[in-house]
């Protein structure tokens, strides 16, 4: 889902500069609030999240998915801390890496974190009043699809590849990938929670 540079039309680079850009600074306003003794999280989820996505697992075809974890660090410290960590993830895999191009930062980030934070803590907080477990792996696995759906339609509008073709190809690839991101967002939620209990104090 990481899109290099080259594939993303100016204009379609600077509106998901801006959207993200905005939302970063959002999330960063709303954790001033953030208790002080759990800042440290936010560098453990980071290193945690960076780490596991260093780690794919084979689908079909040859394609292969990771983790990209923006619902569930969502779950465990909020939405707001979950775009901080996931912004800093993202922009390391971009700059030391080259996973990512760019020019596309703003709609990697946009894609890959802030709909996770966002929406897939939204859906999540909705939900888990019906079931827990099902809340946060449907939310996990919606957030990698909507994501997925998001990065062919900002490459459609900058017509550099086909449409339908791109669109077709991430939404079913994601769809697959989502379900182990569901269920690696279930294990981890409730594995770290039995190891740190205090953090579901931890506010949204």
């Amino acid at each position: 889902m990481h899109i290099p540079d080259g594939l993303l039309s100016t204009p379609v680079i600077v509106i998901t500069y801006a959207i993200t850009i905005a939302g970063i600074a959002y999330a960063a306003k709303k954790l001033r609030n953030f208790p002080e003794e759990k800042i440290p999280l936010l560098g453990l989820f980071a290193a945690g999240i960076f780490a596991a996505q260093m780690v794919n697992f084979p689908i079909i075809g040859g394609v292969s998915g990771h983790l990209l974890g923006a619902t569930l660090v969502a779950i465990m410290l909020g939405p707001y801390a979950a775009v901080i960590v996931m912004t800093a993830v993202l922009l390391i895999q971009t700059l030391l890496f080259g996973d990512g191009g760019i020019t596309a930062i703003g709609a990697n980030i946009l894609n890959m974190g802030l709909i996770g934070a966002i929406i897939g803590y939204g859906i999540y907080t909705k939900l888990k009043g019906i079931n827990e477990t099902f809340a946060m792996g449907f939310a996990a696995w919606l957030s990698v699809v909507l994501g997925a759906t998001l990065a062919a339609v900002e490459i459609g509008l900058s017509h550099s590849l086909p449409f339908f073709k791109v669109l077709t190809l991430m939404a079913g690839y994601h769809s697959i990938i989502g379900i182990g991101e569901a269920v690696l967002t279930v294990l981890i939620v409730y594995a770290v929670r039995a190891k740190l209990p205090s953090i579901e104090g931890v506010p949204a």
